[in-house]
């Protein structure tokens, strides 16, 4: 759980500073010469650790570099790995402080399932009121998501990924249903059905639903492919190293759910996994193969690589027959995402201007990027086939995440507004507030919209 501690009369004071508010604060800590002994300036991101006449520990001054600079929105998260064991209180900081505890809590997470705990970690109390509950309820749904993404899928396949739904629907009172095996054709999700044939480890589509039905409806759907060989057009061994986290769509998708409901938003939620391992067998769907889909499309598959926009399809289709008034898909979808934008700016996808500007200032304000590209429609010809309605691939490589969200685009038709997110869920290096491996993205950005609009009930 988040690195917080209940309210401590004791705990050690952690006092922000801007470089040019050192001079100030050092003279009422009585602290100059200290100071100027330790070379502290008050640099983005550095501590200097004040001791009292014991030698321990009185407070601490971290350093936000010069005033109006642009600073990393997590970098509180710093103090969770430079800081001695003890129990701090946060003093002095601007803006929200939840902001810099939440900071604070996301870079405290270690993943420690096969390891030995660690014991002398910092602790942080909470800030009074909204603010520290807010970063709890934050940091809380981050540290579940990390962990799912980070479990290798020894240890997270389909059955253990829908048994995390579950919990979380029943812990909230949601409906929750499952459908796997040859049920899924009788369901109608013959492209889910189709990825996930190569496994022994049966596919399986999992929704659940919460809150009153006549709040506005939005239906979140993510990608649960646990791990991704490629299928018959196999990745390579160094490309198949981080593929447990091709289920970080879902992961995250559970994140943002579980704050919706923690929360209490005002608004009818449905949640739709699609969950599949992509494996090579006997059984294994093949390039060149032509299948149906729920939505009465046929694809032919250009690629068994490019697995997850097809068992996303079939759970667009399935929650666009209710016509929510917000749809929403999260999915580990291209590297090509990533060659544009990097791991840490996920592209976003809509054709709802308003929408797009509203979930792009929310992303600022959360510190959650997210870019918007275009659903340019002239690549859409590249989808073409021959025999079928669509290939789920175009050939020649280029505008790949772009061309990906347009194939999803063909599911999707009654929802008022749809937005597709190409997320990395992965930290390849450690930096403040992100420790390296699995993350959240997209869910604080998509929470932060959805709580400006809607509020509770």
């Amino acid at each position: 759980m988040p690195a917080f501690a209940a309210a401590d009369e004791t705990a050690i004071p952690v006092h922000a500073v801007t470089t040019e508010g050192l001079e100030a604060k050092l003279a009422e800590l009585g602290a100059t010469a200290w100071a100027k002994a330790n070379a502290f300036s008050a640099d983005e991101g550095t501590l200097l650790l004040l001791p009292n006449g014991d030698g321990e520990v009185a407070s601490a001054l971290f350093g936000l570099g010069r005033e109006g600079g642009s600073r990393p929105p997590l970098l509180a998260g710093k103090l969770a790995t430079v800081l001695p064991a003890g129990t701090y209180r946060l003093e002095g900081w601007p803006g929200n402080v939840g902001d810099a505890a939440l900071g604070f809590a996301l870079g405290s997470y270690r993943f420690e399932r096969y390891l030995k705990p660690k014991t002398n970690a910092p602790r942080l109390v909470l800030p009074d009121g909204e603010e520290g509950a807010e970063a709890e309820r934050i940091a809380a749904a981050v540290y579940m998501v990390r962990d799912l993404v980070n479990t290798p899928a020894n240890d997270l396949g389909p059955t253990e990924l829908a048994a995390a739904a579950r919990e979380l629907a029943t812990t909230h009172g949601a409906v929750f249903e499952e459908y796997l095996g040859d049920d899924l054709l009788a369901r109608e999700f013959p492209l889910v059905e189709a990825v996930g044939r190569g496994s022994s480890r049966p596919a399986r589509l999992i929704t659940f639903t919460w809150g009153r039905p006549d709040a506005p409806k939005v239906s979140l759907v993510g990608k649960g492919v646990v791990f991704d060989t490629g299928g018959l057009d196999i990745k390579g061994g160094s490309y198949m190293l981080l593929m447990k986290k091709d289920m970080g769509g879902a992961a995250n998708v559970l994140g943002l759910a579980r704050l919706i409901m923690e929360a209490g938003l005002d608004l009818r939620l449905r949640v739709v996994l699609p969950i599949v391992e992509n494996a090579v067998s006997g059984t294994s769907y093949r390039p060149g193969d032509v299948f149906p889909s729920r939505k009465g499309l046929t694809v032919q598959i250009g690629d068994t690589d490019a697995e997850g926009r097809l068992i996303l399809a079939d759970a667009l289709a399935f929650a666009d027959d209710e016509a929510p008034d917000l749809l929403v898909d999260l999915a580990t979808l291209t590297g090509a995402a990533r060659v544009a934008l990097g791991p840490d700016i996920p592209p976003f996808y809509t054709r709802d201007d308003a929408f797009a500007a509203d979930l792009s200032a929310a992303s600022l304000a959360a510190g959650d990027p997210l870019w918007r590209l275009p659903l340019w429609a002239p690549y859409e010809d590249g989808l073409k086939s021959k025999i079928a309605d669509l290939n789920n691939v175009s050939p020649g490589g280029f505008a790949g995440s772009i061309t990906a969200a347009l194939f999803l685009g063909r599911f999707v038709e009654k929802a008022k507004t749809w937005m597709h997110a190409d997320i990395f869920a992965w930290v390849p290096a450690a930096r403040p507030g992100q420790p390296e491996g699995g993350e959240a993205q997209a869910i604080r950005a998509v929470y932060r919209y959805l709580k400006d609009r809607f509020g509770h009930a």
